[in-house]
């Protein structure tokens, strides 16, 4: 038979005659505990009857008649039952008794083998087994303590009124009351000026016995139940004459249960209020440490300093990588767990009814954000910088080798020429040797205007250095310098001589057709050899196979002008073989001397050989090159395919996270499975982006900075990855904040999938927030009535103020989730904690620290005193504290 609470009366024994008889057949019976069932029972019995000015003295006679049992159980249920039978004969009495077992059963009570004629009869087990059973429906079936009822919650409300006492450990209805001490317990728990606790002692378990009894008849209205000396002598006495006289206890002290229930709901409030307090401390820390490290930073990436060197650049470029490889990585592991414990302790406060959390000034989460991206973008300008320098400084060298070149080849040229210049030869030379003087002199203007091209040159190459801030600057100018000072003077000396050749001309005018000549011819193809040859030996640098492929283009198409320049030597040659021929026949002396230029057919023929075996090296230097490009447009395509395949691959789980972040795929328990699959899956990629950051390192290495075969580049990718991880930590955080949401606040999955789905149908651009318009929409789908006059209109505005306190013209999920599960649920609120407080307080304005300690465990109890502030109201008395005022502040601004 199962009773009006849901559970059987058979788990507590009311089936009394079968139960006595199986543990008689198992040798469990107590002899002693008729006895003891018997007194108790009768105590019980009286302590209801005299409340009708009468009692009984022999259980199992007295109500035999029926007339006091059914008196018994008008005064026990408060309700009439029929009118007795006043008749003296047997049927008289078993039709009285018969109106007391039906009144019972209507209760939901079975009576199993009990029947009116073995009352009548005066059976006492029969009798016994009735009374057990009326106890156990009106006395003891009602208690409830945590959620547990009768036996197992009158057990734990024992247990935990009894758990600060020393040397009292109940755990069940015989043995741990036999010393006495856990009955002393519940009476000093409960009203502490009636025993000292602190005298009595396990020894002397009669003295306790009867002190508690005799406490409890004089103060509490208790009658003694129980005999001291049955309790102490019997091995295991009788659970349920025990259970009948600890009930009694229990309804005695029932008023201090508003106590408990008060007491609980403030534990419950203040261990939140420790926890949030705890993750605010720990947002603290972490932000504090987040930022630091990034003030640390920023200095050395926004340094521009450097010593100018290209060593020196790719030093502090090796430096950066190691930073993004080994120092960055954790810190953005730290600040994704900065986001995710903060929307968890904002959930815990929303779900608490506290206010939001604002962190110290300069420790937002914007703030932090901001400072992220300030970071982000010194890095990016770190690293152009870098690589900047690296391609100025190897210009720079590639520069500096160039006016080496180009000022050793002047200066060769310019040895010498000062003093033939400042001569006086002409004077002792007869008349073909002075026009030879001056022939010469010409040749050697044309040969000087030939070479200002390369003084230009050199010139243009020391600005561009200087401009450039070539560490060597100091040398180059005074070189340059000097180059140029020696220009002018050879000019100014050239226009000297010409004037002197000019004033003896008039005196000399012997030509040599074929020294003038030769002269004339020598002199352009020598220049020519010159510069070809300085072209042949010219380094270039180039970043392209389109580059390196022109070189060789334009290497080709002078080679095709060898043929012409061969003719023209073998002209040049035969007109010196020409005047050898002439002399050697006419015997002309000094006639192999050519008064016009310094420039023999030896020369022309070493310089045609160095052109000749300079060819082939240009053309080995220009494959060498073209083989390095080959070998980065490898590198190109290397990265390119990888980061083809890594890039898409980044954006596909950065959708299908965005699409479980939507709630669009199964229970919230699935959507964070999922979410953690793919957190495994990512995290079980990085060994491409460390291999795509090895290619790219190579890449950088050969000083590669475009890709055409793609459109990804590594600070891209890099993004992208951070963006990833980010993204699936705060997915996860804001699904274990909606299970915590929905856990808390008690809403169903099926409601938290209705408010998920109206949600996204109104979110069509899939960017988890909805306007004003849309919102309203959602309300109106979910069944909020909305009333489309002025009223309505203002009653949506309110709730606007509440999803959306700070004007940003949007409503984002979370905000509408926690609206909906206030709407639907109920909060703790201050005004129930300062009622929880006022039933501790016993009605009064203040509570004492004591009372505190005696209804709340020590650990809260200690958070509760160092917190609250002293009452300063009026009838207060030294050390009393002010409940309410502390109540209204676990719902305000935090001290934090």
């Amino acid at each position: 038979m199962m009773m009006e609470n849901g559970l059987s009366m058979e788990d507590y024994g009311d089936n009394y005659m079968e139960q006595e008889e199986e543990w008689e057949r198992e040798g469990l019976l107590d002899p002693a505990w008729e006895k003891q069932q018997k007194k108790t029972f009768t105590a019980w019995c009286n302590s209801h009857l005299r409340k009708a000015g009468t009692g009984i003295e022999n259980i199992e006679d007295d109500f035999r008649n029926g007339l006091k049992l059914m008196l018994l159980l008008e005064v026990i249920s408060g309700e009439t039952l029929p009118k007795p039978d006043r008749g003296k004969m047997r049927f008289h009495k078993i039709a009285n008794v018969n109106k007391a077992l039906d009144f019972i059963a209507s209760k939901g009570v079975q009576l199993v083998s009990i029947g009116a004629e073995e009352i009548v009869d005066g059976n006492l087990k029969m009798t016994l087994g009735m009374i057990w059973t009326i106890i156990l429906r009106f006395a003891i079936q009602d208690i409830s303590v945590e959620e547990m009822t009768a036996k197992e919650g009158l057990l734990l409300w024992c247990q935990r009124k009894t758990a600060p006492y020393k040397n009292v450990n109940v755990q069940n209805f015989h043995l741990s009351f036999k010393d006495g001490l856990a009955f002393c317990a519940l009476i000093h728990r409960h009203r502490p000026d009636l025993i000292d606790y602190s005298k009595l002692s396990k020894d002397n378990p009669l003295e306790n016995l009867n002190t508690a009894f005799d406490v409890a008849e004089k103060y509490l209205d208790i009658p003694r139940m129980l005999d001291p000396d049955d309790l102490i002598n019997t091995p295991k006495p009788d659970e349920r004459a025990i259970m009948t006289y600890v009930s009694c206890y229990y309804h005695a002290f029932q008023g201090a249960q508003q106590a408990e229930t008060a007491a609980n709901r403030i534990c419950k409030v203040l261990k939140v209020n420790q926890e949030n307090e705890r993750l605010m401390e720990e947002y603290e820390r972490l932000a504090s440490d987040l930022l630091e490290w990034i003030r640390r930073t920023m200095p050395w990436l926004n340094s521009r300093q450097a010593d100018n060197s290209l060593a020196g650049v790719q030093k502090k470029l090796e430096e950066y990588r190691t930073y993004r490889r080994k120092h960055k990585p954790p810190r953005v592991e730290q600040k994704a767990k900065l986001e995710t414990n903060f929307n968890t302790l904002q959930t815990k406060l929303r779900l608490s009814n506290r206010p939001a959390y604002l962190p110290t000034e300069g420790k937002t989460v914007a703030d932090i954000s901001n400072a992220w991206k300030g970071l982000e973008l010194s890095e990016k300008a770190f690293e152009e910088w870098l690589l900047a320098e690296t391609m100025r400084l190897e210009r720079l060298e590639h520069l500096a080798q160039k006016f080496k070149i180009k000022a050793d080849a002047h200066e060769e040229w310019t040895r010498g020429k000062e003093e033939m210049l400042q001569s006086q030869d002409f004077r002792q030379c007869k008349l073909n040797e002075l026009k030879a003087l001056k022939k010469k002199h010409e040749a050697f203007e044309s040969d000087l205007a030939a070479h200002q091209d390369r003084v230009e040159q050199i010139a243009a190459i020391a600005q561009e250095l200087n401009s450039l801030e070539y560490h060597d600057c100091v040398s180059v100018n005074a070189r340059c310098q000097r180059i140029c000072d020696q220009w002018d003077r050879l000019g100014a000396l050239t226009q000297r001589r010409r004037t002197a050749l000019d004033e003896a001309e008039r005196i000399l005018e012997k030509i040599d057709i074929l020294h003038l000549e030769f002269a004339k011819r020598a002199a352009p193809f020598n220049n020519w050899l010159d510069g070809t040859r300085e072209d042949l030996v010219d380094m270039f640098i180039v970043h392209t196979m389109e580059e390196i492929q022109g070189l060789i283009q334009a290497h080709d198409q002078f080679k095709a002008t060898l043929g012409e320049a061969d003719k023209e030597f073998n002209l040049v040659v035969n007109l010196v073989r020409e005047v050898e021929s002439i002399v050697k026949q006419y015997q002309i002396p000094g006639g192999l001397e050519n008064p016009y230029t310094n420039v023999t057919a030896h020369d022309m023929t070493r310089k045609w050989s160095d052109v000749r075996q300079l060819v082939p090296q240009r053309d080995q230097t220009l494959a060498n090159e073209l083989r390095k490009q080959q070998n980065n447009e490898m590198l190109r395509r290397q990265f390119a395919e990888k980061a083809n395949v890594v890039g898409p691959w980044i954006e596909r789980q950065m959708d299908a996270v965005t699409a479980i972040g939507m709630g669009l795929q199964g229970s919230l328990e699935d959507q964070l499975h999922r979410l953690k699959e793919y957190e495994q899956a990512v995290y079980a990629y990085k060994p491409n982006i460390e291999e795509l950051e090895k290619i790219h390192q190579a890449v950088q290495e050969s000083m590669i900075f475009e890709n055409r075969y793609t459109n990804y580049t590594m600070e891209t990718l890099r993004v992208g990855w951070e963006q990833l991880l980010t993204s699936i930590n705060r997915n996860i955080n804001e699904v274990e904040n909606q299970i915590l949401t929905r856990d808390s606040k008690g809403i169903s999955q099926d409601q938290l999938n209705e408010f998920r789905s109206s949600f996204n149908h109104f979110d069509k651009k899939r960017a988890g927030r909805l306007t004003p318009e849309e919102f309203k929409s959602c309300l109106v789908s979910l069944g909020y009535s909305i009333g489309k006059d002025r009223q309505g209109e203002m009653d949506f505005q309110r709730i606007l103020a509440v999803v959306d306190p700070n004007s940003t013209g949007y409503v984002h999920f979370d905000a509408f989730l926690d609206f909906m599960t206030r709407e639907s649920t109920d909060t703790d609120t201050a005004e129930q904690v300062i009622d929880s407080f006022r039933i501790l307080a016993g009605d009064k304005p203040y509570i004492l620290p004591d009372e505190l300690r005696r209804e709340l465990p020590p650990d809260q109890a200690e958070y509760c005193i160092q917190r609250m502030p002293p009452y300063k109201g009026p009838n207060g008395i030294p050390g009393a504290l002010d409940y309410m005022s502390f109540s209204t502040a676990l719902y305000g601004e935090t001290d934090l």
